[in-house]
């Protein structure tokens, strides 16, 4: 019916143009009444409201809160909230999705107070609040961070005074979880004092947060410079700034380091907030962030040390970034594991040389580098996709103990204390 009535506008919208009907009568009444399926807004009769919305062919388009959002009406059908298309109970979709008629459009529209109705043509009713839509639509979601963090430089970290977080509070109490969590969200690293220093007391902390994600190099790691495994890190040499498995194909998430002792001088840790250098380069050469979002590199690790034998390859750019609000997530940034660039072609792999020294001169300012003292009782904790970290180089005898934790983990505790993440 659709159809054959769009026929019959266009056939008329002809028949006036060969006339030679002038411009100025396309505004006329007797013009409009021939076309009874123009497109108009309809708008609430409440000003308070401020709500207005208008049916296309293709798509559904509504104001309000200030934001002017579109949506699919395959996407307002899968969505329905009801009993029988959706389970309250477990947050799940019941509907087939792949049942959706793909041309499908509602029959009619209302709004009533703050609720939307739409009634499809089998007689099915989707109802959705106006303040449900504007939080998942599309426009909604542009305007919306999804981690709320603050960038820090050494100064700006120092001036913060940000606190470290009891031992007992922590494992004891949700007020001190989950203050370290919203230290730790912010920033990208925080500290828990007056742990007793043992690698059994350091697991307990890591696993009132998260699953402790085990690797190549177990569950609990501890080690000395002995070079048992074929890693820098197991010497007593300086560390430039980097992220940690950068070979895997999704890095872990979080670090967990605990020095038990150290009789000796050196072994301060560098810290650097990876997202504060990125967001320099963005300001001052937004083409070579682009760059660095968009080139995926490979990263490796080849072990063959005694019994352990490993070949990892983890595959993504140096900044990782969401599509749709272009909030960076994630650095890959390890100049050691970096493997041969041969993903791009050759005119790519020099801007790409370029974008990577101005980052590199961002993470390298001084003025950037927070350098800390690793001591027996203080545990810290690194955001592995956020801060980079590094080490001076150090005489003595030195015993590190620590783990990796699984990122989705620690959200979901941080989340179920009430914080945005």
């Amino acid at each position: 019916m659709w159809c054959h009535r769009l026929s019959h506008l266009q056939s008329s919208l002809q028949n006036l143009l060969r006339r030679g009907v002038p411009c100025w009568a396309f505004q006329q009444p007797n013009f409009k009444s021939l076309f009874p399926l123009a497109i108009h807004w309809h708008h609430t009769a409440s000003e308070s409201l401020n709500c207005a919305w208008k049916q296309h062919e293709d798509h559904f388009e509504l104001q309000y809160a200030s934001t002017v959002m579109r949506f699919d009406y395959v996407w307002l059908r899968d969505h329905c909230r009801s009993a029988s298309c959706y389970n309250s109970k477990t947050h799940q979709r019941s509907l087939d999705t792949a049942s959706v008629d793909l041309c499908i459009k509602p029959k009619t529209i209302r709004l009533d107070e703050t609720t939307l109705y739409f009634t499809w043509p089998d007689g099915h009713v989707t109802k959705y609040d106006l303040d449900w839509l504007v939080r998942n639509s599309y426009e909604g979601q542009k305007q919306k961070v999804i981690q709320p963090r603050i960038l820090w430089n050494a100064e700006i970290y120092q001036r913060a005074q940000v606190p470290s977080v009891d031992f007992q509070s922590f494992l004891e109490t949700n007020e001190g979880l989950k203050n370290f969590l919203q230290n730790f969200l912010l920033y990208g690293i925080a500290f828990i004092e007056n742990v007793p220093p043992t690698q059994e007391h350091t697991e307990k902390l890591a696993e009132r947060i998260s699953l402790i994600r085990e690797t190549i190099y177990g569950r609990m790691w501890y080690f000395t410079s002995d070079f048992s495994r074929g890693d820098t890190a197991y010497t007593k040499l300086a560390l430039d700034r980097h992220t940690d498995t950068t070979y895997l194909q999704e890095p872990c998430g979080i670090q967990v380091f605990h020095c038990l002792k150290h009789e000796g001088t050196g072994g301060r840790t560098l810290l650097v907030d990876g997202f504060y250098a990125a967001e320099q380069v963005l300001q001052r050469a937004p083409e070579e962030f682009e760059l660095l979002t968009k080139v995926p590199l490979k990263h490796e690790y080849i072990e063959n040390v005694g019994e352990c034998h490993n070949h990892m390859i983890g595959v993504g750019p140096v900044l990782n970034i969401y599509p749709w609000n272009k909030e960076l997530y994630l650095i890959r940034y390890n100049n050691y594991d970096r493997a041969v660039i041969n993903t791009v072609p050759y005119d790519v792999v020099h801007r790409w040389y370029a974008a990577h020294r101005t980052l590199t001169v961002e993470l390298r300012r001084p003025e950037n580098e927070f350098w800390v003292k690793l001591k027996p009782g203080r545990v810290l904790f690194i955001d592995n996709w956020r801060v980079l970290h590094g080490r001076e180089s150090f005489t003595g005898y030195r015993q590190l103990c620590g783990c990796y934790l699984t990122r989705d983990d620690i959200l979901n505790t941080a989340r179920l204390l009430g914080l945005q993440a």
